[in-house]
């Protein structure tokens, strides 16, 4: 019988059933790598306004030009799969340590209000969740948030991306099987169109499409930090002929040079062949994945390993 998806009522954390909440969540980090949020705290009203102008912003802004991209490069009628280009069309916007919402010509101001609000909302839920995986690791509060910091503050931005209806859907993703580099990833998906599948257990299983639910999902660095109790999974979108889906997904990231490694509670007292993840700094990390996103994660940390033997100097972690 195939299990239901986690999804976590964070109202739960209040009261007697917060130890039953966070063993949920300590059991989808360690077998799913993913969960959904409901009553997380950011508020429906906002969710909705950031839907509405979303979608407006692609059907004003964006929408011509992907149809554009499509008849140029004769997407809409191939004949054979396609491993090189994605169904998506998408913008990023910048949010930490530097915001470049201004450097966005087409976002109007309302939009830009609208994110910036919505940013600092996911922003504080995202330090939230980090914590909680602390209290479940036995790790100081705090800790995931100040390896993440280096010395001007974790990265965070969003990826707005919209999956138009695709004639071709069995010869092209939405967007291709991958782990995500970072550290943790909130997305804000459409409610009404699927796309969004997970690996587990060598099985493609949908991520369902809850209304006002944020997805989480644990990176790259999560899975180093954590020695590998939590993974990081491969997940991917598929392209489908009806719907255009909404997908948001923010990444709170380590800092360029925040040095990344296994925390030293997880691995106290084990020999040192058990630590089995490198030692890095997060932006060589981010330099290696552009070329390698598409293919398994662990070709990477093993390059990690070993620019760690040839590196081996570098400082304390930068606090906070």
């Amino acid at each position: 019988m195939e299990m239901d998806f986690p999804v976590i009522n964070m109202n739960n954390l209040n009261g007697e059933s917060r130890v039953s909440v966070l063993n949920q969540i300590n059991d989808a980090c360690e077998n799913w790598g993913f969960f959904e949020l409901v009553n997380h705290g950011i508020s429906h009203e906002l969710m909705d306004k950031v839907e509405k102008l979303t979608k407006e912003h692609y059907r004003k802004c964006m929408e011509q030009r992907f149809k554009e991209m499509v008849a140029s490069k004769g997407l809409d009628s191939v004949e054979t799969e396609i491993n090189d280009t994605d169904w998506e069309s998408t913008f990023f916007l910048r949010h930490l340590p530097v915001s470049n919402m201004s450097e966005i010509g087409d976002l109007d101001e309302e939009y830009k209000k609208v994110m910036k609000e919505f940013a600092d909302e996911l922003e504080k839920l995202a330090e939230e969740v980090l914590d909680l995986l602390c209290e479940n690791l036995g790790l100081e509060k705090g800790y995931l948030k100040k390896v993440f910091y280096g010395s001007k503050g974790p990265n965070f931005g969003t990826k707005v991306s919209n999956y138009p209806p695709c004639p071709k859907p069995e010869l092209i993703k939405g967007l291709r099987a991958h782990t995500d580099a970072g550290g943790l990833i909130l997305l804000f998906q459409d409610d009404k169109v699927s796309g969004l599948q997970l690996l587990k257990d060598g099985k493609w299983v949908d991520v369902p499409p809850m209304h006002h639910s944020i997805v989480i999902n644990l990176g790259d660095q999560l899975e180093v930090i954590t020695n590998g109790k939590y993974k990081s999974v491969m997940h991917r979108v598929i392209a489908q002929e009806d719907g255009n889906r909404m997908s948001i997904a923010s990444f709170y990231n380590p800092g360029n040079d925040a040095v990344i490694y296994p925390a030293p509670a997880l691995v106290e007292g084990e020999q040192e062949k058990t630590k089995l993840y490198p030692k890095f700094v997060f932006d060589d990390y981010m330099k290696l994945y552009v070329g390698l996103k598409f293919q398994a994660k662990e070709p990477r940390f093993e390059a990690m390993k070993a620019m760690e033997s040839t590196n081996l100097n570098m400082g304390p972690i930068a606090t906070v």
